[in-house]
């Protein structure tokens, strides 16, 4: 049984394509069909991305249990955030 490869390598691409989509519609210099366009574009990163995180985060979760342990913890930054 092979196991599927994620390609975890253009999530950060992919992040900052989405804020450049974000500024340029917050802008609103776009034609109609251009800000369509990049709306698409955006929901597709998106949709993307969350599924990237998705797979990310249930990795974590079988790794920590294969590890022994039942749950995780959260994770807290020195920021409190």
């Amino acid at each position: 049984m092979t196991k599927k490869k994620t390609d975890f390598s253009h999530f950060e691409q992919s992040i900052a394509e989405l804020e450049l989509i974000v500024q340029q519609l917050e802008q609103g210099d776009l034609s109609l069909d251009q800000a369509l366009q990049q709306f698409e574009r955006g929901i597709e990163l998106s949709r993307t991305s969350q599924q990237q995180l998705q797979t990310a985060h249930q990795k974590v979760q079988l790794l920590v249990q294969n590890a022994g342990q039942d749950q995780l913890e959260p994770f807290v930054t020195s920021e409190g955030e």
